[in-house]
C-alpha cells in the first residue's frame, strides 16, 4: 500500500474542468486571491469578468448563463487514441465508414432544412403579428382616436414583451440575448449550462418572435445563429432515449468533435436564414464563430447554407400568391439596391473616409455604453424572474412612447407627384406613413418608427428618394435608435444587435448623403448602405463576412470596393478603443475564451510557471478505492496514468485517462483481486467504443450513480484499454505563449507538461484552459502588467 500511495501526488489544477464540485474547494489559495485582488485596480473595469463580482472564485470554472452563475467545463475535441478506439476503427467495415460519411452530409442537410424553415416561420410570424398591431393602430389614427391608438399600441407591445420575458425567465434563462457569445465560446471549447438545450431552442424561437413583434429595437439575426446551433446540437444527440427516439446509426456522433462540426454548420445556417445570405453565413462561421477550421468543414457548411437558400426561395415563392397573410413578397434579396448605378468621385471618397472614421468612433462608444449598461442590468436581473419581467415591460413602455410620441415632432410633407408607391401608405408597410397628417401628406419620421425594423431599413436603403426624409427626422430617429438599441439589449428577451446597428448606421449614412445632396454622385440610399457598414465594422469588428452579408442583402456588387474601405477604416478606428461587442460579452460573462494570439507577457513565462499542485496520477492497474476517492475529492476530468515497477521497468507516462471513461469502466465492474494486467481480449469482450461515447444533454454517468461495495473498493481495475496513449505533451521549459497557441490551435482540454531532465518524474503537471486565463496568470504574477488588458489585437 505504501508503494501505491507514493504515486498519488495531489494536484489542484483549478481548471475549468471542475464541474460538479464545490467551487470554493478549488480556489488557488488565499495568497493568490489577495494578489489578484490587489492587481484588479490595474485593469479597466470594462474588461473585468462580471462573474468575479458575484463570488470569491478566482478561477475560470464558472460563468454567467442568463443571469445566474453556473459551473462550466471544457469540451473534449481531441481524439482519444486508446486501444478501444483503435480496435473499433480496425473492426469497421467499408459499409460502416460509408454510413458515417453519408450521415454527416445528411445531418448537414437536415440542419439547413430545419433552420431555413424556422427562419421563414419566424419572419412569417413577425410580419403578421406586428402587421396586425400596426394596422389596428393606424386605423385608429385615421379615425383621429389618438389616445386609444397609443394605449392599443403600447398595450400590445407590453403584452408581447411580457410574454417573451416570462417564458425566457422561467423556462430558459440561457435564451436571453443574442446567443452568439455562447455559441462562439462553445466552438472555442467551453460548455456552459443549457446553452444548447431543447428548452433554450423553444424559447429562442418563440421569444424572438414575440420580442421583435413587440417593437423592440432588436433583431432576430443573433437569435437565429443560436437557434441554428441548438438545432444542430439536438440532431447530433441522436434523439431522446426517454421518448424512444434514438437511432443506432448516430452512435458515431457521440463525441464533442463531430458535434462541434454540426454546430458550426448550424451557426452558419442561422446567419443564412436571417439575412438570406448563404455565402455570408459560411464566412461568418469562419471569421467570427469557429475557433477551429478545416477544408472538409468548409464544404459541409457551404452545403448547409445552400440548403437554407433553397428552402427560403421555395417558401417565399409560395407566399407570392398571397397565402401568407401580411407577409411581404420580398425575394431572397431583402433590400434591393441594384437599380441605382454607383458612380463616385474623389470628393465622394473623402466623405466615405469620414463615414468610416465616425462609424468607428460611434461603434466603440456603442460597445462602451453597452458594457456599462449590461453590468447595471445584471444587478436587476439577478434578483429573480419578476424583476426581469418588470425591466422588460418598462423598456417596452419606453420604446412605445418613443415610437408613438417622437413622430409628432416631425412636420407633414406633401406626397411627391412622382411617387412610385401609394402616398400616403394605407397598408402596414411602405415609405409614406400618414400618421396624423391630412390626406395627400405623410410623416417621414412615422415611416421609420411605425414599421417593422426590416421595413424601416428598406425605407432607408431605398434609392431615388433623395428628399423623402428631412434632416431633422433622420437626426431624431438616429438618436432614438442608437439609445434604444443600447438600453434594449440585456433584457430577458432573445435579442440580436445586427438590426439596431444596421438601423443606426443606415440612418447616419442617409443623413450624410442628404447633407451632401447635389454635390455627390451617390444616392442617399447607397450612403445608408455605407453607414450601416461603418457601424457594423465599428461594433462587431467583422470585415469579410459583414461585407458579403451586406452585398447579398442589397444585391449591390458594384459597391464592393467602398464597403470594404468603410469596414476596414471603422474597424481600425474602433479597435483603438475596445474589443468587439461579442468579445466584450464573452469576457463579461466569465467564459474562459482562448484567443488566437498569446498575450505578450506570456513570453516571459514557461509552461511550468503556471502549473499549480498537487498532481493526481493513477497507476495503469489501480485500486478501485483510490480511484473513487480521487474522483470524489476533485473535479478533474483528466488524470495522468504512470506505470511503475512491477508494471514497467522504470516509471513511465502511459497516457491520460478521462473521468467519464473511468466512470464507465467502474460501472462495468470488471475488477480483479490481484494487481495484474488483464489480456486486452477479455476487456474488449465486455466493452465497446460506443459505451464510452459522450451522452447528450448532461445525461452521462455520474459518480453518485455508481454502486461500489466495500469489498469491491479493495479490488483492482485495469485502465490500460481506455488510456489515451498519445496525449499532447510539451517540455516544461516551453514558453507559455507557445504552449497557449498550441493549446488553442489543436482544441485541447489537457496538455501534459513533461520534465526536461529525463531522470525526473515522467510528468510535471497538466495545463488546462484555466491556466492560460489572464486572471489566473496575473494572480500568480501580479508584477506582469499587459499594456492593454484583455484587449484584442488587430
Amino acid at each position: 500500500m505504501e508503494n501505491e500511495a507514493q504515486h498519488h501526488h495531489f494536484r489542484w489544477d483549478g481548471g475549468n474542468d471542475t464541474s460538479g464540485t464545490d467551487i470554493e474547494s478549488s480556489l488557488d489559495g488565499p495568497s493568490v486571491r489577495m494578489s489578484l485582488e490587489s492587481n484588479r485596480s490595474d485593469h479597466s473595469e470594462l474588461y473585468e469578468p462580471l462573474v468575479r463580482k458575484r463570488t470569491m472564485n478566482t478561477t475560470s470554472q464558472i460563468a454567467i448563463v442568463g443571469a445566474n452563475v453556473y459551473p462550466i467545463e471544457s469540451l473534449d475535441y481531441e481524439i482519444v487514441e486508446n486501444d478501444l478506439f483503435k480496435q473499433d476503427w480496425r473492426s469497421r467495415q467499408k459499409i460502416q465508414i460509408a454510413e458515417y460519411i453519408i450521415l454527416k452530409w445528411t445531418l448537414s442537410m437536415l440542419i439547413g432544412l430545419l433552420t431555413g424553415l424556422v427562419g421563414f416561420l419566424n419572419n412569417l410570424a413577425v410580419e403578421n403579428i406586428a402587421g396586425f398591431k400596426l394596422l389596428l393602430t393606424s386605423n385608429l389614427m385615421l379615425e383621429h382616436r389618438y389616445a386609444l391608438a397609443f394605449f392599443t399600441y403600447a398595450g400590445c407591445n407590453m403584452i408581447l414583451a411580457g410574454t417573451a420575458a416570462a417564458i425566457c425567465a422561467y423556462i430558459a434563462p440561457a435564451a436571453a440575448g443574442s446567443g452568439i457569445p455562447e455559441v462562439k465560446a462553445y466552438l472555442n471549447g467551453v460548455d456552459a449550462h443549457s446553452i444548447l438545450a431543447p428548452s433554450t431552442l423553444f424559447v429562442k424561437i418563440f421569444g424572438s418572435i414575440l420580442g421583435v413583434s413587440a417593437g423592440f429595437v432588436l433583431g432576430k439575426e443573433g437569435p437565429m445563429v443560436h437557434t441554428g446551433a441548438c438545432i444542430a446540437n439536438l440532431l447530433g444527440q441522436g434523439g431522446s432515449r426517454k421518448y424512444h427516439l434514438t437511432w443506432r446509426g448516430l452512435r458515431y456522433f457521440k463525441n464533442d468533435r463531430d458535434r462541434r462540426d454540426l454546430i458550426t454548420c448550424g451557426a452558419a445556417a442561422g446567419v443564412a436564414a436571417a439575412f438570406r445570405a448563404p455565402v455570408g453565413g459560411v464566412l461568418f462561421a469562419l471569421e467570427e464563430a469557429a475557433s477551429w477550421w478545416r477544408s472538409a468543414l468548409l464544404w459541409r457548411t457551404f452545403f448547409t447554407t445552400a440548403i437554407v437558400a433553397v428552402v427560403l426561395r421555395s417558401l417565399i415563392e409560395f407566399c407570392r400568391s398571397g397565402k401568407c397573410g401580411l407577409f411581404g413578397e420580398g425575394g431572397l434579396i431583402m433590400f434591393d439596391l441594384s437599380e441605382s448605378v454607383p458612380t463616385y468621385s474623389m470628393s465622394d471618397l473623402i466623405a466615405i473616409l469620414v463615414l468610416g472614421v465616425v462609424g468607428g468612433v460611434f461603434g466603440g462608444l456603442f460597445n462602451f455604453l453597452l458594457d456599462k449598461l449590461l453590468r447595471t442590468y445584471s444587478i436587476i436581473n439577478e434578483r429573480g424572474a419578476p424583476f426581469k419581467i418588470l425591466l422588460t415591460i418598462t423598456i417596452s413602455l419606453l420604446t412605445s412612447c418613443c415610437s408613438f410620441g417622437l413622430p409628432w415632432l416631425a412636420s407633414c410633407t406633401k406626397c411627391p407627384a412622382d411617387a412610385v408607391e401609394q402616398c400616403p401608405t394605407v397598408t402596414r408597410s411602405g415609405n409614406y406613413k400618414n400618421f396624423q397628417c391630412p390626406p395627400g401628406y405623410y410623416n417621414g419620421l412615422a415611416s421609420l418608427f411605425f414599421n417593422t425594423n426590416d421595413d424601416a431599413i428598406r425605407n432607408l436603403f431605398s434609392s431615388g428618394t433623395q428628399n423623402e426624409f428631412h434632416l431633422s427626422s433622420l437626426f431624431i430617429f438616429f438618436t432614438a435608435i442608437y439609445s434604444l438599441g443600447i438600453i434594449t439589449y440585456g433584457i430577458a428577451v432573445p435579442s440580436g444587435l445586427f438590426i439596431p446597428v444596421i438601423l443606426a448606421g443606415a440612418t447616419y449614412g442617409r443623413f450624410v448623403g442628404t447633407i451632401l445632396g447635389t454635390i455627390t454622385n451617390l444616392d442617399p440610399g447607397l450612403f445608408a448602405l455605407l453607414g450601416a457598414a461603418s457601424f457594423l465594422g465599428g461594433t462587431m469588428r467583422m470585415t469579410v463576412s459583414v461585407c458579403v452579408i451586406l452585398l447579398e442583402l442589397t444585391n449591390e456588387l458594384l459597391m464592393l470596393p467602398l464597403v470594404m474601405l468603410v469596414l476596414l477604416i471603422s474597424k481600425t478606428i474602433a479597435d483603438g478603443f475596445n474589443k468587439g461587442v461579442y468579445d466584450q460579452i464573452v469576457v463579461m460573462k466569465g467564459l474562459p475564451y482562448m484567443e488566437a494570439h498569446a498575450e505578450p507577457y506570456m513570453r516571459h513565462l514557461a509552461a511550468r510557471d503556471v502549473i499549480s499542485g498537487p498532481l493526481i496520477t493513477f497507476s495503469g492497474v489501480e485500486r478501485v478505492g483510490n480511484i473513487i476517492h480521487a474522483l470524489r475529492l476533485t473535479g478533474h476530468n483528466g488524470f495522468p496514468v504512470v506505470d511503475e515497477p512491477p508494471l514497467s521497468d522504470t516509471p513511465e507516462l502511459v497516457g491520460l485517462v478521462l473521468r467519464s471513461h473511468l466512470l464507465v469502466l467502474l460501472n462495468g465492474k470488471r475488477f480483479t483481486k490481484d494487481r495484474v494486467r488483464q489480456p486486452c481480449e477479455n476487456v474488449l469482450m465486455n466493452f465497446g467504443a460506443s459505451d464510452f461515447g459522450k451522452s447528450g444533454l448532461g445525461k452521462g454517468l455520474k459518480l453518485q450513480d455508481l454502486e461500489i461495495t466495500d469489498e469491491e473498493m479493495e479490488m483492482y481495475v485495469d485502465m490500460h484499454l481506455i488510456v489515451n496513449t498519445s496525449p499532447y505533451t510539451v517540455a516544461e521549459t516551453m514558453s507559455l505563449a507557445k504552449a497557449q497557441v498550441l493549446f488553442r490551435a489543436l482544441g485541447l482540454r489537457h496538455l501534459c507538461v513533461v520534465p526536461k531532465n529525463p531522470k525526473g518524474p515522467p510528468i510535471v503537471g497538466i495545463l488546462t484552459r484555466h491556466d492560460f486565463m489572464p486572471e489566473h496568470i496575473l494572480g500568480l504574477f501580479p508584477h506582469l502588467k499587459p499594456a492593454k488588458p484583455l484587449r484584442a489585437t488587430t
